[in-house]
């Protein structure tokens, strides 16, 4: 076992979250049951906020708040299965005062399985949305995507 393996990684602008599909992720027929995407987006968005030097629970803890999803948009267009060794592929498109949008997309080798459209808005403990840490803003900008 290599014990250098971690989950998720930077290349360039754009965040890799490595995983394989276990029996629990899949349905009767052995293909990913479509709501466990949506769980592998969610890991692969957490790391990659970990590894961009945001701490989630310390805001959360402090009462700051915390991310909470207005909307996802997802395109499932292969199926993974039992076994597979897929790549979810994070990257942040707009990044405003209170919110941030992510394209994140599921990889098996160089298939699209699924594919999202993320918008992430920060809220405080009243569920009201507000703006983000300054600090977070200020990590997330050297990561915007700009282009196509």
């Amino acid at each position: 076992m290599d014990v250098s393996f971690a989950p998720g990684r930077f290349a360039g602008l754009e965040h890799h979250f490595v995983l394989r599909v276990y029996f629990e992720d899949t349905d009767l027929s052995g293909v990913v049951y479509h709501a466990n995407y949506l769980r592998f987006m969610e890991r692969a968005r957490s790391d990659m906020l970990a590894l961009a030097g945001i701490d989630q629970r310390a805001a959360h803890e402090a009462g700051e708040g915390a991310y909470a999803l207005r909307e996802a948009n997802i395109r499932y267009r292969a199926p993974a299965r039992l076994g597979d060794e897929l790549v979810v592929v994070s990257r942040l498109v707009r990044l405003r005062p209170a919110a941030v949008d992510i394209h994140q997309r599921v990889m098996r080798d160089v298939t699209i399985v699924a594919e999202a459209e993320i918008d992430a808005v920060f809220v405080a403990p009243s569920g009201r949305p507000r703006r983000q840490p300054a600090a977070w803003m200020e990590r997330f900008t050297p990561l915007l995507f700009k282009g196509n």
